[in-house]
């Protein structure tokens, strides 16, 4: 054979395997599928690059020798062959130089390449993000000047900014920007559990307030998690109301609602409240402006209608009629 031809390649047969074993560091170690178990202990070798890789205590226990390597993808199609299994417990970051590396030689077409698979070892449930951005929060606020000095009360402001954006976003039906607001609003709430948690004499967590707000939807809803039933909207609202005085021992339909939200949704609100308790209310008769703003947003709540939602819609429209005016100077 000419030196400068290229030698064939081997029998594929006995080119070998790659397994690539990819975790989530959201899922605690050692929780790993079966088939991954199986990958496991049936291969001739298993390697991984990090020596502080959180799987390797449960490997090693597990009765799986793991060598700390970092292959090249010569070396790994090498140890490969003679059909052996070669099996690669990826890092955290991957082993995109790897994976790359294989890639090229197979591209050559010189070297018999070994099957290679990607086997998920352990997959993400539904929330599992919610983890990494508890664990942001937790370096921005020891780690960050501005952030770690931030109070509930200094917060204060951002949350109702926040709130106010996501509510234009729900109203304009940008999809893109609703979910952009969406993961502010949820910052302020991550970002207040974290400060919660340096009080004193009353700490509390993320986990906490999830934990109290599951308790309430679960103990509010007996028609999805009890025996009730709930045929209608209108039914479940009613339950839910019963439930909730019953929780706070109000005396009052109108304890909870509050005074510093806006002032139309303030009365709709209280009408809310009122119509719901079947009460009758005069309402009180006087002058002025405000008398006759509270009259109409009590009209629009008796008409099923946000007086909130619709003064901004009329508000976007007299904003439109600012700019075309502009237009026409």
């Amino acid at each position: 054979m000419n030196e400068t031809e290229t030698p064939p390649p081997a029998d594929a047969a006995s080119a070998g395997r790659v397994v690539l074993l990819t975790t989530s560091h959201r899922v605690a170690p050692g929780l790993l599928s079966w088939p991954a178990w199986q990958a496991l202990h049936g291969a001739d070798a298993v390697l991984c690059a990090d020596a502080e890789h959180p799987q390797l205590p449960y490997l090693r226990e597990a009765g799986v020798s793991v060598t700390r390597a970092s292959p090249t993808a010569e070396e790994l199609v090498e140890a490969c062959a003679g059909g052996r299994t070669v099996l690669v417990v990826a890092t955290a970051e991957g082993d995109r130089a790897l994976t790359d590396g294989l890639a090229r030689l197979a591209g050559s077409g010189r070297f018999a390449m070994p099957d290679l698979e990607l086997l998920p070892a352990s997959y993400d449930l539904p929330g599992a993000r919610l983890l990494d951005l508890v664990q942001v929060m937790d370096r921005i606020r020891e780690e960050c000047p501005w952030s770690s000095r931030q109070t509930h009360k200094g917060l204060v402001k951002y949350a109702l900014e926040e709130a106010y954006e996501l509510v234009e976003a729900i109203e304009e039906g940008d999809r893109e920007e609703l979910r952009e607001e969406l993961g502010d609003v949820l910052l302020q709430v991550v970002f207040h559990a974290r400060i919660a948690e340096e009080d004193p004499e009353s700490p509390f967590s993320v986990d906490d307030v999830a934990g109290a707000i599951v308790e309430k939807l679960i103990h509010r809803h007996p028609h999805v998690f009890g025996d009730d039933s709930a045929r209608t909207p209108e039914e479940v609202k009613e339950h839910w109301r019963r439930t909730k005085a019953e929780e706070k021992r109000r005396t009052s339909v109108t304890e909870g609602v509050p005074l510093g939200q806006p002032s139309l949704s303030l009365v709709a609100k209280l009408a809310a409240r009122a119509r719901t308790a079947g009460l009758r209310v005069e309402v009180p008769r006087q002058e002025g402006i405000g008398h006759e703003l509270l009259a109409l947003a009590l009209r629009a709540e008796a008409e099923g209608v946000d007086p909130e939602s619709a003064l901004r819609a009329a508000a976007r429209a007299y904003r439109d009629a600012v700019r075309a005016a502009e237009g026409q100077r």
